[in-house]
């Protein structure tokens, strides 16, 4: 039987889905590698589970499909999905460990959304001046 574990991420308005299958050590964002994928930035904060845990995915295969959201977003959701996929995978306390001291965002979803913009004004706080002459 074929090892396959689907997980998911989510940060502001961004879904990322991880599907994990036994392969050669890829991981694809949106059928994109992950060593060309965004902006350096993004490629760090993705790869952050991968440098905690270095030898975590030498022999899966990683799938991610995401959307909604910013670049920004995507990566934090992105590596959210990754990091639960890989603590599912191997099933292993000590690598959720690491990950939870390092950062809880990593197996947690971040569950901040923007506020609601309110009438009498420009965004969620911000009023229009009134001068009263």
């Amino acid at each position: 039987m074929v090892k396959v574990i689907n997980t998911s991420g989510k940060r502001k308005t961004a879904i990322a889905r991880a599907t994990l299958k036994e392969g050669k050590g890829r991981v694809r964002i949106n059928a994109v590698p992950l060593e060309i994928y965004g902006t350096e930035l993004a490629r760090m904060k993705i790869s952050e589970p991968l440098f905690l845990a270095p030898n975590a995915i030498e022999d899966i295969d990683v799938t991610i499909e995401v959307n909604g959201g910013g670049f920004m977003g995507q990566a934090e959701a992105v590596r959210t999905a990754l990091a639960r996929g890989i603590v599912k995978w191997h099933n292993d306390p000590k690598i959720k460990d690491i990950f939870v001291t390092y950062d809880r965002t990593l197996l947690v979803n971040d569950s901040r959304q923007k506020e609601a913009k309110k009438p009498h004004g420009r965004g969620a706080r911000a009023k229009f001046q009134k001068s009263y002459r």
